[in-house]
């Protein structure tokens, strides 16, 4: 048991050091880039763009879930895999149908879900053990991914709700109260706070991770649009995070071959869910601009996959102990 616990605590070392010149070097991406944006206002990136990097970068973190259902259904004592992905497809279809039912309900509930799980894949490497306060914070802290936008794009913002089919007005007469009464700043204010909490929770100089990502956060939603500045933290920051703890995970030993069995793992299940992204987005654009067609894969598409995605870690991460 010692053993094992030595180890663990050896690999969130090489993890912490990873993600700290990740985190480094994201921050001064985010400063070159946006310094281009500023200097060149014909320098664009089109939602296109966003999509296909999306898919090509951002879905590729959640693309090894088949191996951990393999790993779950071993723990539950289940042959049958097929079970595990005609769950997950399930879960992702009803999530569609049920956005297309109450989409304000479910974009609600999604960018709750959503800040949770942001500050805590983002987070959680950094904290030994994790309290229900601390869990609260992960909250806090990975609401700023949604606060940003729209404290410096509101009607950017407001008008990527609509594109996702929120038509409720009620949904929209709250959203301008907490705008024109300064609500936005005290919220983003709380995400500071937790930022700045968790950094001086057993404290080392690794967590400066916190601060590098705040700020990196702040530079892209002041600068971009808020579909550009998204992209960019799913894709570049949380994505590539993800995908290292996965990467240390297949190969605790030689992170150079663990990336590439993670490529090859990785491809099968990326492929396939570009090739679903762009069926759907052949098909709405039937009805819809093709900019319109493609937020609605990129987010309602997100919310199908984030939902049996954060299910499977809460499963793994209560059984496999």
């Amino acid at each position: 048991m010692d053993v094992f616990k030595t180890t663990i605590l050896k690999m969130n070392s090489q993890v912490q050091k990873k993600n700290l010149s990740h985190s480094f070097i994201f921050f001064l991406f985010c400063n070159f880039f946006c310094f281009l944006t500023f200097k060149f206002s014909n320098f664009y990136i089109s939602p296109l763009s966003c999509l296909f990097l999306i898919l090509i970068i951002g879905v590729s973190h959640g693309s090894l879930d088949h191996e951990k259902g393999k790993k779950l259904f071993k723990i539950f004592k289940i042959d049958s895999i097929s079970i595990f992905y005609f769950t997950y497809i399930l879960i992702s279809t009803l999530v569609v149908i049920v956005w297309m039912l109450f989409p304000s309900i479910s974009l609600i509930i999604f960018l709750l879900v959503a800040s949770y799980h942001f500050g805590k894949e983002d987070t959680q490497f950094l904290i030994n053990k994790v309290s229900f306060f601390d869990q609260l914070l992960f909250f806090f802290k990975g609401l700023l991914i949604i606060l940003a936008p729209m404290f410096f794009n509101f009607n950017d913002t407001i008008l990527i709700f609509k594109f996702l089919m929120v038509e409720n007005e009620s949904f929209y007469l709250t959203l301008d109260f907490i705008e024109s009464n300064s609500i936005l700043p005290g919220l983003i204010a709380f995400s500071t706070f937790s930022s700045i909490y968790l950094f001086l929770k057993e404290f080392h100089l690794k967590k400066f991770i916190i601060f590098f990502d705040y700020f990196s956060i702040l530079i892209l939603n002041y600068i971009l649009t808020p579909l550009v500045a998204f992209t960019i933290y799913f894709c570049f920051l949380h994505s590539v995070r993800h995908s290292m703890s996965l990467i240390y995970e297949i190969d605790k030993q030689n992170f150079t071959n663990g990336i590439k069995i993670f490529i090859k793992k990785a491809i099968p299940l990326t492929i396939l869910t570009g090739i679903f992204c762009l069926i759907g987005l052949y098909l709405l654009n039937n009805n819809y601009d093709l900019d319109s067609s493609i937020l609605k894969i990129i987010f309602i598409g997100l919310a199908s996959l984030t939902f049996p995605h954060i299910l499977l870690e809460y499963f793994i991460e209560k059984y496999e102990k």
